[in-house]
């Protein structure tokens, strides 16, 4: 069948016949089609963990593990089926060798004589891959972590907080003096804020806590060399206000933060008890322990205490003397004070209470409550102090709970520095006060960094479970574990590439990092089936020519057949790496909404495509060839796959 096949391409056979056309797509599809069919179930094997993402990271990612499992499945079954019955169609005219195409020519010429000389210098190469590997596992230990890398939204949320006891006016005050500073800069278009709550029960803000929306201009307007950062900065340097704790995030992570987590900052430390003093003196420590880490910003402790109450406390010994009932001091109060509801109006289908209280001047101030009238029957009118006390008395602003317990909080931003090791280093600070918290009482960590841990901890299951997967289906492939050994070797040496890029381009290792390197893995696993299934093809023909025993076969012939094998498919192999990294390259230089979050998933896949083919066309060569060498060595004989099969 083979003879017949080099038959094909000689002068006096050429065109091809019918017969003789399909024969030579027949067996070209059977050598690839294996190869095709089970690395796209790897790639969609190595997907795995993208869809068993949770939470906000997985409803990001799964919709793109889902689109490229899809694409793979109809992509590997219309080339099996379809593609060699458009062959057959297209296939007219004289046969070109490969050695007609003048690329293709240029490229052997190239890559010939470098594994030629990698062969010659095996234990050299191996070193110097092994030495890069090092290399790529020290730069990964140095490389910071964050949860999910943040999406410019191209506006800012300025949420700073004043004391608990501020009043309506003070509030009112503050928040036009920061509007017009920060209309004052001269990327801002526009400027929103809003103190307290909306008349929602999902908007529990307390006064004191401002929130305004800054939205900025196009980036062309800019001041040349400004980013985002810098404005953020020149926002806080002109908003230094006394008894005001500036913080800075962006709305809609800021609303998707707080519904998941209950913290409108990047971390937070929960406190949990059951007295709300204990609770805000840890929160103090926590927040003086955290003060000068590098990174933390915005750092804010929530009042536990502060709030002001104003308490009537009616005199039981006196009320009786007027004649007078505790239900009589409440309904003066509640009338005066909170107001009366006297009647409903209806208009249309709307109902509005109608209330009655005192005007503004008889309840502004504690002297005025106090002159406030109680009748009697017997002595008229008389003053609320005469028969209750009127005082001010402190109490908490707000009470939170959650779990069925208190809870308080310490709150900060993280910028100029990677999430992971800012936390580290806070932990780090907190761990011996963390020995000695009172009993009942214990500290949460919560934020983005509790999304990341919960990512983590997923990733961290789940890929040694992928990584067996994929090596049972390279193993029943090629029915060798050293073959699957040592298309996985390809793994790790395609990751160098990934991790030097993501170093030099300044990426924290994120979520959406890992997907970059999951479907890097799935690529490069891909990529060495391919060189793979052509080097044992190779064998298949020297020992059909020469035999398979140590004595036919010498170190020379077996050099030559993998030579050829690496190097007579090598346009298959370019062409398989190339359309991915066309597809990836535009990425590196887009810009807009989304782009930041892309540039981490392409990054790796780019840099470790690389390294991947550098390693596959010269590397995975002098492997194969070791390891026959030691066959021959060994048993006498290779070990032949069939790649048809």
């Amino acid at each position: 069948m083979k003879e017949k096949l080099k038959n094909i391409f000689k002068k006096e056979n050429d065109p091809l016949t019918s017969e003789e056309k399909l024969k030579l797509i027949e067996a070209s599809s059977k050598l690839v089609g294996p190869g095709v069919f089970y690395s796209t179930i790897i790639v969609i094997a190595s997907f795995l963990p993208v869809f068993l993402l949770t939470g906000m990271e997985g409803k990001l990612f799964s919709p793109l593990a889902w689109t490229k499992s899809f694409i793979l499945i109809v992509d590997a079954f219309f080339a099996i089926t379809l593609t060699p019955v458009l062959i057959s169609f297209l296939l007219k005219g004289k046969l070109r060798t490969e050695n007609k195409n003048p690329i293709n020519r240029k490229l052997e010429s190239i890559y010939t004589p470098i594994l030629t000389l990698c062969l010659k210098w095996r234990k050299t190469v191996l070193a110097a891959n092994i030495v890069a590997l090092l290399i790529g596992v020290l730069m990964f230990t140095r490389l910071g972590s964050e949860f999910m890398p943040p999406l410019d939204e191209g506006s800012i949320l300025f949420m700073p907080v004043t004391l608990p006891d501020v009043s309506n006016s003070e509030v009112k005050r503050i928040l036009q003096v920061q509007d017009r500073l920060i209309k004052s800069i001269p990327e801002v278009a526009h400027v929103l804020g809003k103190a307290g709550r909306a008349n929602t029960a999902t908007d529990n803000s307390p006064i004191s806590m401002i929130e305004t929306i800054v939205l900025l201009k196009p980036h062309s307007e800019w001041r040349n060399g400004k980013t985002k950062a810098d404005i953020i900065n020149e926002i806080n340097n002109k908003l230094q206000i006394p008894g005001v704790t500036n913080g800075f995030t962006q709305p809609i992570i800021n609303r998707i933060n707080m519904l998941s987590t209950g913290i409108r900052t990047d971390v937070g430390i929960k406190i949990y008890g059951e007295s709300l003093d204990t609770i805000n003196a840890l929160s103090q420590k926590i927040k003086m322990a955290l003060e000068g880490t590098s990174g933390v910003k915005d750092l804010y402790a929530e009042p536990i205490t502060g709030g002001k109450y104003i308490d009537i406390v009616p005199k039981r010994e006196v009320i009786g003397r007027y004649g007078l009932s505790i239900d009589d001091i409440n309904n003066v109060v509640e009338a005066s004070i909170g107001g009366m509801k006297l009647t409903t109006t209806i208009e249309g289908r709307q109902r509005f209470s109608v209330n009655a209280r005192y005007a503004q001047e008889y309840r502004n101030s504690i002297e005025a409550l106090k002159k406030l009238l109680v009748q009697t029957m017997e002595f008229g009118p008389i003053p609320l102090e005469s028969v209750a006390d009127v005082k001010i008395s402190d109490g908490p602003p707000m009470i939170n709970s959650e779990n069925a317990m208190l809870r308080g909080s310490v709150l900060f931003n993280v910028r100029d520095r990677d999430l992971g090791s800012t936390v580290k280093e806070a932990q780090a600070k907190l761990n011996e006060m963390m020995t000695k918290m009172p009993k009942g009482y214990y500290v949460e960590w919560s934020g983005q960094w509790e999304n990341q841990i919960r990512a983590n901890k997923t990733l961290g299951i789940i890929l040694p479970i992928v990584v067996v997967i994929i090596f049972l289906i390279l193993y029943f492939t090629y029915r060798s574990m050293k073959e699957a050994l040592i298309t996985m070797i390809t793994v790790p040496f395609a990751l160098i590439g990934g991790v030097f890029m993501v170093y030099f381009y300044g990426i924290n290792l994120s979520v959406a990092v890992a997907v970059g390197f999951i479907a890097l893995f799935g690529l490069a696993i891909e990529t060495a089936m391919l060189i793979t299934i052509y080097l044992n093809e190779a064998m298949n023909k020297m020992v059909i020519k020469h035999g398979n025993s140590s004595e036919a076969i010498t170190e020379s012939i077996l050099r030559e057949y993998i030579i050829e094998g690496s190097a007579k498919r090598l346009r298959p192999k370019l062409m398989t790496v190339s359309v991915s990294l066309f597809g990836l390259i535009p990425i590196l230089w887009a810009t807009g909404t989304g782009a930041d979050v892309m540039l981490p998933i392409t990054v790796p896949l780019i840099g470790g495509t690389i390294t991947s083919t550098i390693y596959v066309l010269l590397v995975t060569p002098v492997v194969f060839e070791m390891v026959k060498l030691h066959e021959l060595r060994t048993k006498g004989k290779i070990s032949l796959i069939d790649a048809k099969h």
